[in-house]
C-alpha cells in the first residue's frame, strides 16, 4: 500500500534513486503532488539509469520538484552539500546483484559499507548544525537493506532481533552498512531507521535480475538458465508495495528500529518461471538447468508484523502483479534492448557462458 498522506519530510534526498526501487519511491513520491521535493543521487553505474525517472521528468508539476545530481555516494564533496538541503536521506543506493557480488566484490564494499558512512557522517555535521541552530532539526536518515541479510532461513520467518548471518559477498556488504546505520544511533543519537525488503519485481527491473532476465530472454525465445534444481524459495514482493513500505517507515518508523517489508508470496524459483513462460505463451523447453552458484541461498522468509503494526498492508497479489510485469516488458522493449546491449554481452558470457555449454534441459 503507498503512503497516501502528506509528509512531515518535505525535502528528500534519495540516493540511488534512478535504480529499480529508488526510482519507483520518487516517482510514486512526487505522484501524490503534496509539494515534496527531491534530490536524486546517483552514480548512474550500469543498474543506474535515468530513464527510470521519465514519467515524472515529462511532468512539468513533478520535474519542477525533482533534481538530479550525479555523484558518489562514498564522495564527501558531494554527499554533504546535498545533505545539508534536505528533511532526511533515503539511501536505496547500493550494488546489489549477487552474481555480480562473486565477480567483484570490491565494489560492493565501496559503495554498500564506505558510502553509507559517507552519509552517515554528513547526517550528523547537520546533527551538530541543528543543535547549534543552524538549522531547524536533524535530518532522519533511512537505510534500505534486505532479507539476505538473515542467510537461509530453512524453516519459519526472520524476526528483526534475529541473528544475522550473510552469504554472499552482497549480502555482507549490505549486513555491514545497515549495521554501521544503527552504530550511529546508538553512538550518537542520530535518527536512524532501517528497513529489510524481500525479492522485489515490478517494471523497471533491470534485466540481470531473474524476472526480468527470463522475461527478456523468453520474448527473443533465448535460453532460461535456472540455477540447479530451482527450488529455492523467494518470497516476492512488488515494487509499489516495497516504495510504500519505505514511505510508511520514514514517516512512522521509531528511531533506532529495524522493518521487514515481506510480500507474502513465497513461491519456488520453478514455480515463478513456470507462471512468467505462461503468461508469455512460451514452452517449458526454453529453461535450462545449470550449474548452482557458490554459497546460494534456499530459502528467504521474514515476519513483517511489526511493519503492519505501523499501517501498512501490501497491495498487489503476486499473480496480477506478475503478469503486469510481463505486459510491461512486452511493451517496454526499448527500455530493456538499451540496457541489454554493449557490456551486457560480455557480462553474460562472463556469467553464464559456461554454465549453459554445460547445461541439460530441466525437467
Amino acid at each position: 500500500m503507498s503512503e497516501a498522506n502528506s509528509s512531515r519530510f518535505h525535502r528528500l534526498l534519495v540516493t540511488g534513486g534512478a535504480g529499480f526501487i529508488g526510482s519507483c519511491f520518487v516517482r510514486d513520491t512526487l505522484a501524490r503532488r503534496d509539494g515534496t521535493t527531491i534530490i536524486v543521487l546517483d552514480k548512474l553505474t550500469y543498474a543506474g539509469n535515468r530513464a527510470n525517472l521519465a514519467p515524472a521528468e515529462a511532468d512539468p508539476e513533478q520535474a519542477a520538484r525533482l533534481r538530479f545530481v550525479v555523484g558518489d555516494i562514498a564522495d564527501p564533496a558531494v554527499v554533504s552539500p546535498l545533505t545539508a538541503e534536505v528533511d532526511a536521506v533515503v539511501n536505496f543506493a547500493a550494488e546489489s546483484h549477487v552474481d555480480r557480488s562473486i565477480l567483484d566484490p570490491d565494489a560492493f564494499l565501496r559503495t554498500d559499507v564506505t558510502g553509507v558512512h559517507v552519509l552517515l557522517e554528513a547526517c550528523r555535521a547537520e546533527q551538530e548544525r541543528a543543535a547549534g541552530g543552524e538549522r531547524a532539526a536533524p535530518p532522519r536518515f533511512l537505510q534500505v537493506s534486505t532479507d539476505e541479510v538473515y542467510g537461509s532461513v530453512e524453516t519459519g520467518q526472520s524476526r528483526e532481533d534475529d541473528r544475522l548471518e550473510p552469504r554472499s559477498p552482497y549480502s555482507a556488504a549490505k549486513a555491514g552498512g545497515e549495521l554501521l546505520a544503527r552504530s550511529y544511533f546508538v553512538t550518537y543519537g542520530l535518527d536512524v531507521v532501517v528497513t529489510r525488503g524481500s525479492n522485489t519485481y515490478g517494471p523497471y527491473h533491470h534485466p540481470e535480475k531473474l524476472i526480468p532476465l527470463f522475461i527478456t530472454n523468453a520474448i527473443d525465445d533465448q535460453h532460461l538458465p535456472l540455477y540447479g534444481d530451482g527450488l529455492q524459495r523467494r518470497d516476492w514482493l512488488h515494487v509499489a508495495d516495497h516504495a510504500g513500505a519505505i514511505g510508511r517507515v520514514l514517516e512512522h518508523g521509531t528511531s533506532g528500529q529495524i522493518y521487514n517489508v515481506a510480500g507474502g508470496n513465497e513461491r519456488s524459483n520453478r514455480e515463478v518461471v513456470a507462471a512468467l513462460l505462461a503468461q508469455l505463451g512460451k514452452p517449458w523447453s526454453l529453461v535450462r538447468q545449470v550449474e548452482d552458484r557458490p554459497g546460494h541461498d534456499r530459502r528467504y522468509a521474514m515476519d513483517s508484523s511489526k511493519l503492519s503494526a505501523l499501517g501498512w498492508t501490501n497491495g498487489v497479489r503476486f499473480e496480477d502483479g506478475l503478469a503486469a510485469t510481463v505486459d510491461w516488458y512486452r511493451e517496454n522493449q526499448d527500455w530493456w534492448r538499451a540496457i541489454k546491449s554493449g557490456e551486457w554481452d560480455a557480462y553474460y558470457r562472463r556469467q553464464y557462458g559456461e554454465r549453459l555449454a554445460g547445461s541439460s534441459e530441466a525437467p
